[in-house]
């Protein structure tokens, strides 16, 4: 029995007006994507969980999942807690304002500020 194509790429055709057929698309298109560690906000917030136990959030990334699962594998080392990267946030046990933000502004993330009340 023969297999039903849905569309043209099935096929295998793919229409393309560049000379170089050789291309990554999909490296092309996360370079195009990323912003430059000076021009993000990168904003730290200090909050308040069940049981009153503190958690810093990190937010405002413009970056690869993989960037920053790599970033908060870091920062949890440097301030020596747990923590975890979710929906493109760094989430770190405790109050680590201070020392986030000591760490972001080294690493070259020039809008990095404390956020919040």
């Amino acid at each position: 029995m023969a297999k039903k194509l849905n569309s043209l790429s099935d096929l295998g055709l793919v229409y393309s007006t560049s000379n170089n057929h050789d291309l990554n698309y999909d490296e092309q298109d996360t370079d195009q994507s990323q912003i430059s560690k000076q021009k993000q906000k990168i904003r730290i917030r200090l909050e308040s969980i069940r049981g009153g136990k503190l958690l810093t959030r990190i937010y405002g990334f413009e970056e690869s999942e993989k960037t920053i699962e790599d970033l908060t594998k870091q920062l949890k080392t440097k301030c020596g807690v747990g923590g975890s990267a979710k929906d493109g946030e760094i989430l770190v046990q405790g109050n680590q304002v201070l020392k986030a933000l000591d760490f972001f502004i080294k690493l070259g993330y020039k809008d990095c500020k404390k956020s919040g009340g």
